[in-house]
């Protein structure tokens, strides 16, 4: 009687580790699959926030622009009242421009654009190495004995990920302030 418990024991614990193991085996490959579809959406993010910064910074450049070319306008009308003699309007018009437009620093919104997308340029270079991170464990997790037996038992059908490139053109700037 003892050695029949005993071997029931045996049987059940076999059954147990097996069960967990399955089950674990299943929960890693879960895991793995979700961290690459969230690091697929991190990028996807960086990337329309690229076109949105994109889009706005290059309105706010050309408002800039437009406004500095207002300005000049204002200023070389007034040199042309100084010209003629019309000192006082002169004065006037250029004191307007300066409490309208303090300062004028349209080279500094084209830093801040490039600075911005340097930064966004570089976030998506870093989600897609952790997207590539997460692709390989994942390759790894589905390969490795005895998890692509418990896996090909279960009916999984293993995803193909790929990994990603950045692949630079040759045409591309290098150094956009010499």
């Amino acid at each position: 009687m003892k050695k029949t418990l005993i071997i029931i024991g045996i049987v059940l614990s076999v059954i147990l580790f097996t069960g967990v193991k399955i089950a674990a085996t299943n929960n890693g490959v879960v895991v793995r699959e979700e961290q690459i579809k969230e690091s697929e959406s991190a990028i996807k993010i960086q990337e329309k926030r690229r076109i949105d910064l994109l889009v706005n910074l290059v309105d706010t450049v050309k408002s800039y622009n437009q406004y500095e070319q207002e300005t000049l306008t204002k200023i070389v009308e007034a040199r042309s009242k100084a010209i003629d003699g019309k000192i006082e309007e002169a004065e006037n018009l250029l004191n307007i421009v300066v409490e309208k437009y303090p300062e004028l620093k349209s080279n500094e919104n084209y830093k801040q654009v490039m600075t911005e997308m340097s930064v966004t340029e570089n976030l998506i270079a870093e989600y897609r190495n952790n997207y590539n991170e997460q692709v390989k464990s994942y390759n790894k997790y589905v390969k490795k004995f005895p998890n692509n037996i418990i896996l090909s038992i279960l009916g999984y059908d293993k995803i193909d990920y790929t990994y990603l490139d950045y692949d630079v053109s040759d045409d591309a700037p290098t150094n956009l302030w010499d």
